[in-house]
């Protein structure tokens, strides 16, 4: 693709800070940048500056084009045997009356109401009930694609795996080849948080660790099953932390290529333990993805997840260095809004998403879980 006439160049020459300079050039001349240029571009690279290239890297990349798909979600339960101080969504095992528990019959209604519709994708992900174990979820895969064969089936993080092939005494190879042999065919990038002990020992002290998480999804990833990663961003954590995270999710992308996606996750501070530390603020959230975009180089698609941010927030971040704004969605997901966040029935039609990434000048194209592309929307140019 050939380079955005974006001005990029006149951004770099008049960048004062020499090492911020250095940074950009790099970037222009699509090298990789080290870990110590991504804390320096938290630490001193203005909204203006890290957008301006984090938009010039999209581009070059993707044109104008942004992604989404037609998908659904399926929860479970929230009901969870641990205990994340972050999460407004999930009710512990001994005060499982607060929340609920879906049955099998109950999951594949939801499955049946989509009959007919051009849906590519259900999403299943919830708490870790510890009598929805292995088997019971072999079998909704199972009967998902007895169903409807056509359905790519994204599912269960890497908490609610390891928890499950821990209780199953499987491997994580052995657990992972099972549920694909079931029906399962990639992994939601959920349970990553942030990977620095510390941190992690503050706000989910009971699940599984970092190098759990990342073997997880690098054994997906060698049984040729693609993942999403996750960073939960916005609480305890500094910038180091952010980019140790970061890093580590390049370092494991570099040696297996497998994940189609990163997306950051903003804390939603709505009826939680840490409700004390508040939230970032917007500009905040801004660098935050186009610094993702700028470090994040082996990642080709950079997701804001519109139901978390809002609309008009993710139609935003498409300034910034994001490509992707998930799907149309249902209004069956409640991990968000029950945590406070923008939309608490997220829900969006197919013209609905499509106009909303016209009005920024782009060009929307619904893709599959691999991204391969399913159709392209014209009009942009009609919405400047």
């Amino acid at each position: 693709m050939q380079q955005p006439n974006s001005g990029i160049e006149a951004i770099i020459d008049q960048t004062q800070d020499q090492q911020l300079k250095t940074i950009a050039q790099k970037i222009y001349r699509g090298e990789r940048i080290s870990e110590e240029d991504g804390i320096a571009l938290f630490e001193k690279g203005e909204l203006a500056f890290v957008g301006a290239l984090a938009n010039f890297t999209a581009q070059r990349l993707h044109g104008n084009k942004v992604y989404f798909n037609r998908n659904f979600h399926i929860e479970p339960t929230n009901v969870c045997v641990f205990t994340c101080h972050f999460c407004s969504y999930s009710r512990l095992y001994k005060h499982r009356d607060e929340g609920w528990e879906l049955s099998m019959e109950q999951m594949m209604d939801m499955v049946r109401k989509y009959d007919g519709q051009p849906v590519t994708e259900v999403h299943i992900v919830g708490g870790v009930h510890p009598k929805m174990n292995l088997e019971f979820f072999c079998e909704l895969l199972q009967k998902i694609k007895a169903h409807r064969p056509d359905l790519h089936i994204k599912g269960f993080t890497a908490v609610e795996l390891d928890y499950m092939f821990r209780k199953a005494k499987l491997s994580v190879e052995e657990g992972l080849q099972k549920m694909k042999e079931a029906g399962l065919q990639s992994l939601p990038g959920g349970g990553a948080e942030i990977f620095d002990a510390e941190i992690r020992e503050k706000i989910c002290p009971d699940k599984v660790d970092a190098d759990g998480w990342l073997l997880i999804h690098e054994t997906a990833h060698k049984l040729d099953m693609p993942t999403n990663a996750t960073m939960l961003y916005g609480h305890y954590e500094t910038y180091a932390h952010r980019i140790d995270h970061m890093s580590r999710l390049r370092a494991l992308q570099d040696k297996t290529g497998g994940f189609n996606c990163f997306i950051p996750l903003k804390y939603r501070s709505g009826d939680n333990d840490m409700s004390h530390l508040g939230e970032i603020s917007l500009v905040e959230d801004m660098r935050l993805y186009a610094i993702s975009r700028l470090f994040m180089d082996n990642f080709r698609n950079l997701k804001a997840y519109w139901p978390m941010l809002g609309r008009q927030n993710a139609q935003l971040s498409l300034s910034f260095g994001v490509n992707d704004l998930d799907g149309t969605i249902d209004d069956t997901t409640r991990i968000y809004s029950m945590a406070g966040s923008e939309e608490q029935i997220p829900t969006m039609s197919t013209d609905d998403l499509c106009d909303l990434i016209r009005m920024v000048g782009k060009v929307p194209v619904e893709r599959d879980t691999r991204y391969n592309e399913l159709k392209v929307y014209e009009g942009a140019e009609q919405a400047l």
